[in-house]
């Protein structure tokens, strides 16, 4: 079994040579010997661009393009797109049940 490997995206613009360098690069390289999963954050993205969503929606599909133009196949990994996972929000009620206020708040 592959050691595996979880990682993602916000899809709050354009890609640009600081992606490919700071983290696509090194993801093409991981799909040969990991299996690796790579999500696109568009619930994360909210956090900055929640006065217009509909700009996440557009940037989702343009970020999955050049992901898969920089040398992401879909056929070496896992391409998701984080709000299509129910699971998530799952685990984020589950946890938020849990989780006192004074613990979120020292987070950095």
């Amino acid at each position: 079994m592959k050691p595996r490997v979880l990682s993602g995206m916000r899809p709050t613009g354009a890609l640009h040579l600081g992606h490919y360098h700071g983290a696509l690069k090194n993801w093409v390289r991981l799909q040969a010997d990991y299996e690796c999963f790579y999500f696109v954050a568009d619930w994360h993205a909210l956090t900055t661009h929640y006065e217009e969503p509909g700009v996440i929606e557009k940037n989702v599909y343009d970020m999955v393009i050049d992901w898969i133009a920089a040398g992401l196949d879909p056929e070496q990994c896992t391409i998701f797109i984080q709000s299509r996972l129910p699971e998530h929000a799952e685990l984020f009620t589950l946890l938020a049940m849990g989780t006192p206020l004074g613990w979120l708040e020292r987070v950095p």
